[in-house]
């Protein structure tokens, strides 16, 4: 799955994009959304779901959210 892909999903559920920017190492994207979750998101076509708000997300993304503590 790409950032774009996650982002058009995301938002069409009426959840807002608040933060979208390359992660620390470069090789992805940190997406953060209005609901306090956050997708991390490989250039490969990984993506983790975390925060607040994931469970949510993760539904519409058809994933799990990430244990806490992950």
């Amino acid at each position: 799955m790409d950032a774009d892909r996650i982002v058009a999903l995301v938002t069409a559920a009426g959840i807002e994009l608040t933060d979208r920017r390359r992660n620390a190492k470069g090789d992805g994207w940190s997406l953060s959304f209005s609901n306090g979750a956050t997708v991390e998101v490989g250039d490969e076509g990984s993506a983790c779901v975390a925060g607040k708000g994931s469970k949510a997300v993760a539904r519409l993304l058809d994933m799990p959210p990430t244990p806490r503590g992950s």
